[in-house]
Formats: structure tokens, C-alpha cells, sequence
């Protein structure tokens, strides 16, 4: 029984090191996402505005959706960095082409229009999702 106890702990190392990059990724994507959109995420989230926070929450949902896929495939964790970084800059992206869809998006979701905050979740996730699928390599 400790011997497959003592096996199972063998993976922590690796379980350690993609948990951390995870998070540091994460955490990147969260300061650069709030960077280039221009809203300011945490002070409407802190104001209660539920466009907002549904927006938001649908990008990290949309980053967090490739990365765990670059996670699961990745050779090791160079590798991962790189499909995370990709991750990132089309979810980046997501938010400006959807900026072009719905005009006024960013004053939209400003102003707590929640029909705004949705669409805007609903691109991050739908192309997450997308974007994770194609991470097949």
C-alpha cells in the first residue's frame, strides 16, 4: 500500500510545475487582457456591474479551455508556455473581432448592458473551446 502511495507522489514534481506555469499563465492573460480591453474590468466588477463580470468570466473560461488542452498535450513545459501564449493572443483577439461584430461593446458592457456582456462570453468561450479542440498535435 505505501509503495503505491510513494508511486502515485512520483508524478508531483510534474503535477507542481504545470500547475505553477497554469497559474503564472493565467494570472499574464488576466493582466494583459485587462490591459488591451478598454473597460476596466476589476473596478466595474467591483461596482457590480454584471455585463461586466459575465464578459470576463468568459475570457478567463476561454483562456482556461486551451491552456488546460495545451496542459494535456504539451512534450513538456516550453512547450506548454508556447500553446498558452497562443491561447492567449487569440482570445486576445476574440475580443477585438467581437468588438467589430457589436458595435460599442467596451461602452456596452461599460454601462451594464448584460445582452453585451453575454455575446462577449459567449465569443470568448465558443472560440476557447474552438481553440482548445485544435490543440490536437
Amino acid at each position: 500500500m505505501l509503495d503505491t502511495a510513494l508511486t502515485s507522489l512520483a508524478g508531483l514534481p510534474s503535477f507542481l510545475a504545470y500547475f505553477a506555469l497554469a497559474v503564472v499563465s493565467v494570472l499574464v492573460f488576466v493582466r494583459l487582457y485587462s490591459w488591451v480591453t478598454p473597460h476596466d474590468e476589476f473596478g466595474l466588477i467591483r461596482d457590480n456591474n454584471p455585463a461586466a463580470a459575465v464578459a470576463f468570466a468568459g475570457a478567463l473560461i476561454g483562456f482556461a479551455l486551451p491552456l488546460s488542452s495545451a496542459i494535456t498535450h504539451s512534450m513538456s513545459l516550453l512547450d506548454c508556455a508556447i500553446w498558452g501564449l497562443v491561447a492567449l493572443l487569440v482570445q486576445v483577439l476574440t475580443f477585438f473581432v467581437s468588438q467589430l461584430a457589436l458595435r460599442n461593446l467596451s461602452q456596452r458592457i461599460t454601462q451594464g448592458d448584460i445582452a453585451a456582456g453575454i455575446f462577449s462570453a459567449g465569443c470568448s468561450i465558443s472560440v476557447g473551446m474552438l481553440n482548445a479542440a485544435c490543440m490536437t498535435y
